[in-house]
Order: C-alpha cells, then structure tokens, then sequence
C-alpha cells in the first residue's frame, strides 16, 4: 500500500518575508528564520512513515509557479500551509491555488493566525479541509494516519473541521510533555532546507537554528507564541539528546558558523542551562552559540555560557519604564536590566536589545525615557519598533477595547514593501508618529560616535564579527536614513 505524502509548505509571498520569526515581516537586517515549526512536524510525519516533501519558499526564492511544478511532481494527498496574520490571504490564494490543482487532497493549515482566529479563517475559504490548532507536530502525524486509513478525524484532539455547514472544533491538545520523542530538527534540515537561505543578523553566518525546549510561564501579554504555540508551561529536552544533537550538527553541517537556541527562554532552568554549558566543554562542542533570555540570570550562568561558547544573547529589554513592563507582565525591574548588562559584558557575552514603544501608558516622554535606557545600557546591536499586536494576544484585545487599535486589515500589519507596520497608536502619537519615533531612535542609537568606534575596532579584532555586521549592515544602512513613513 502506497503511504499518504504530505507537501509541507512555508508558503510564498513577499521577497524574503521571515514568516517563522516572531513578529513575521521583512526586515531591515535581511533576517530569514528557520521554519522550524513546520520543520519539527516534518520530522514527526517522516518518523511515522509519511513522504513528506516541506518546501519553504520564502527562504529559497520560489514563486507559486516553480511550487505548483514541485507539487504536480510530488502529487500530494494532504497539503499543509503555515499562516501568519500579515499574509494570510496570501496563504489562502496558495492554498485555493492548490486545491484547484489537487481537488483530492486535503487542505491542512496550521500556524499563529490559522490557530487565534480559526473560525474566522475558515469563513475566508471553502478549500479548508481543518485547521490544526496549537502545538500541531503529533496532531499532523495523527491526522495524516486517520486520512490514509479513511477515518474522519472528529474526536482528534487539537483538530478543527466543517460539518454540516458548522464549524467543529475538537478538544485542544495537551502539549507535548516528552520533547525526546521528536527527531532532531537539523536532521529535516538536512535533507530539505539550505542553511545559507537563513540568516540572524545576531548570529555568525550561518547558523543553525534548533530548540532545547518550549513554552514559557510569563505571560507577556504582547508574545504571540506562547499564546498560540508553544503554551505557558516550560518543557525541556533531555540535556544528553540536546547535547547528542549539537555534535551531529558540528559533524554533520562543516559550512555552519553558529547554532541558536530559539527558545522562548533558553536560560529559564539556570541549573540546566550550567549542565547543557558544561557538557558541551565535555563532549568537544566548538561552535560559537546565541540564545534568548531574560534580564535576570546570575553572573555566574553568564561566565558558564561564555566558556562554552556563548556569544552574545537576544534580550527583551522592551521598555525603560517600570509602569509598562509591569502591564506587560514581565515580571522584571528596571534596575535587572542595568545589571544584566553590566554582567554581560564582564563575562564578554555580546547582547541584542530588543525595545519596543506603544504599550499600555506610553508617551512621548516615556518613550524618550527607553532611548535613553537603551543607549546607557550598550546592547552591541538593537532593535525598536512599535508595539506589535497580534490576534490571539492579550495585547491585541486589550488595544481592541481601549479603541487604541486603528485597523484590522491584516494587510495593514505590514507596509508595501513587507516592513513591520504599527497598526497601533498611544494617546498623544498616531501610528505614524511612533514608527518615525522608532525611525530616529535607531538612528540616534547607531550613529553614536561611541558606537560606531567600539564596532570598528570590534570588526578590527573579530574577523567573524566583521562578516557578521558587513552582511547586515548593507542591508540596514538603505533603512537607518530612509523613512518608513
């Protein structure tokens, strides 16, 4: 008997459009994230048996036509697309598209957007088949098994489907409790991505994006992937699996410069994150790592991670104004954030700071109040961007019902050229206003004559760290003096 072949696809849309990444869009650093969602459920299906062809054509340049070539090639019988809230009328052209191509399979969406808004969604196209809801890696697989076997799938937890003209929604899906169970990303990246399609302007290029666990349990009420995804209890993988893994990538990737961990929090657990450090001076790891964290890990977490390799880390700094980080929920103090830099760069651990504008409270001066933050706290590279508020968010119902969201055309979430929008204002700043607030901040931040010599003479002393910024830096110097707006 022939088995079900899934064509697993990260759909395309605008010229490099990271759809994978947290707040989706095209940036001003050329990022492009690893599908690496879609990546893990591809590498559940293929454990189960299922052909699987997964296609992300964003990172590799592919329009519809050379996707409709591959798909009459593979001839699925189950086509499963990602979604995010800026493109998904563009997910469901492509989706609609296939099914005109294939009217026999079936049409699987999964993803933030198909998950916070799935009745919504379904109301879009009549070529949906289900949504799969939340964390889908074992929900595809069980679906994939139920279609080949020809059982309507409609007590398959975490699956939502029409019925008699209704829309049905099954129980969610717990999470998944043993991460052990699923198969090493790298290997589905190995047989069908391009490690060069991506790049984290953060990272040395290029690198390899894995996770040694999901989920967070602080709530940011702004973070659409613990609200959809990942969930709001911490799971890890087995340090020996995650330390098994990283060798395979140093033995197996020779072009990789780098591996990020795309945890939501990867210093969560600090006695792990010290035993996962020690056991990768242990088994020989060379490679040079980045990671997400809080402001609030010791230093001498700091010190176990930069001899392991650790070289800088992606920090949510977000806002230098207690009232807001409390109404986000992060549960931090300003003065954390002083110290975690202080530390950070006594343990010589590179940062990126993340800033965001347009949260509950914000104004003009409290605005001025972060630049300042950030420019005392010298993160080696910074983000600053509008408040982005997605369905499915706490942030996104609150602004709803405050009247301070000013759109919901999910187009409007991006500019023309595929740019984070703000679809958001505050009392005193129109959306346009705070974009070019963000605008001047950057460059404010940048042009600093005490940061542009600390980065040559960076560049001077780390050939690597040279590349690095060279290759996002002709990206993002065509941003830092054009306006968005």
């Amino acid at each position: 008997m022939d088995r079900l072949k899934v064509f697993m696809l990260n759909p395309p849309f605008l010229k490099r459009y990271s759809r994978s990444q947290r707040n989706p869009g095209v940036t001003r650093s050329d990022t492009m994230y690893y599908p690496y969602w879609m990546a893990y459920a591809t590498g559940a299906l293929e454990k189960a048996g299922f052909g699987v062809m997964f296609i992300d054509a964003p990172a590799a340049g592919l329009d519809y036509a050379e996707i409709e070539r591959r798909a009459v090639e593979f001839k699925p019988n189950m086509i499963v697309l990602d979604t995010s809230t800026p493109s998904i009328h563009n997910d469901l052209r492509v989706l609609n598209m296939l099914k005109d191509k294939f009217p026999e399979a079936k049409g699987v969406l999964v993803g933030t957007h198909a998950t916070a808004m799935t009745d919504e969604t379904f109301g879009f196209s009549d070529k949906i088949d289900y949504i799969v809801r939340g964390e889908y890696d074992y929900t595809l697989r069980e679906l994939a098994i139920a279609l080949e076997n020809g059982v309507e799938p409609k007590k398959l937890e975490g699956v939502s489907y029409r019925e008699n003209g209704s829309i049905m929604h099954n129980a969610a899906r717990p999470l998944i409790q043993d991460l052990d169970e699923l198969p090493f990303v790298s290997e589905v990246y190995k047989r069908h991505l391009n490690i060069f399609d991506y790049f984290n302007p953060d990272c040395l290029f290029p690198n390899v994006t894995i996770l040694t666990g999901r989920g967070c349990p602080y709530r940011c009420t702004f973070c659409l992937w613990t609200a959809t995804l990942s969930g709001y209890k911490t799971r890890f993988r087995s340090v020996d699996l995650v330390l098994d893994e990283l060798m395979y990538i140093q033995n197996e990737f020779p072009d990789a410069r780098a591996v990020f961990f795309e945890d939501d929090i990867f210093t969560i657990n600090e006695k792990r994150c010290i035993e996962l450090c020690e056991g990768m001076i242990k088994r020989g790891f060379k490679l040079p790592w980045n990671a997400n964290t809080r402001a609030d890990i010791s230093f001498e977490t700091l010190k176990a991670m930069k001899a392991s390799g650790c070289r800088a880390l992606c920090v949510g700094f977000e806002t230098g104004n207690q009232e807001i980080i409390d109404a986000y929920g992060k549960r931090l103090k300003v003065e954390d954030y002083y110290t975690f830099a202080k530390n950070a760069r006594k343990a010589g651990i590179h940062m990126h700071g993340c800033f965001i504008v347009g949260g509950p409270g914000e104004s003009r001066i409290t605005m001025e109040k972060t630049l300042k933050m950030a420019c005392e706290l010298k993160p080696d590279t910074a983000q600053f961007y509008p408040l982005m508020v997605y369905p499915g968010t706490v942030e996104f119902e609150r602004m709803r019902e405050r009247g301070m969201l000013v759109t919901e055309k999910y187009e409007d979430w991006l500019t023309p050229d595929g740019l984070h929008n703000c679809v958001i204002r505050t009392e005193d700043s129109s959306p346009e206003e705070l974009i070019r607030w963000c605008d001047h901040a950057r460059r404010v931040f940048y042009l600093r004559p005490s940061f542009l010599w600390y980065k040559f003479w960076q560049a001077v002393g780390d050939g690597e760290e040279r590349k690095r910024t060279t290759k996002a830096f002709k990206v993002f110097v065509k941003h830092l003096y054009r306006p968005s707006i």
